[in-house]
């Protein structure tokens, strides 16, 4: 088994990583946050600015495969 990882440079990255990992797995995940603040860079780049997001309540993430039915 190989110990290399591919590290993700761009949000499409990490996004198409996501849906190709859950999609087709009937695959659910929610989250539950309360007073949940998170820091959300511009850019993967090390001098990216930030945006403060406040989160409160659910978040769910539902993957299906439109062209398995």
């Amino acid at each position: 088994m190989s110990t290399a990882t591919n590290d993700t440079k761009t949000w499409p990255e990490l996004a198409i990583g996501l849906y190709d990992t859950l999609t087709g797995r009937g695959a659910e995940i929610t989250y539950d946050f309360e007073n949940f603040e998170v820091l959300i860079p511009s850019s993967a780049a090390p001098d990216a600015t930030h945006a403060k997001w406040v989160m409160n309540g659910a978040l769910k993430i539902r993957t299906r495969d439109a062209s398995k039915g």
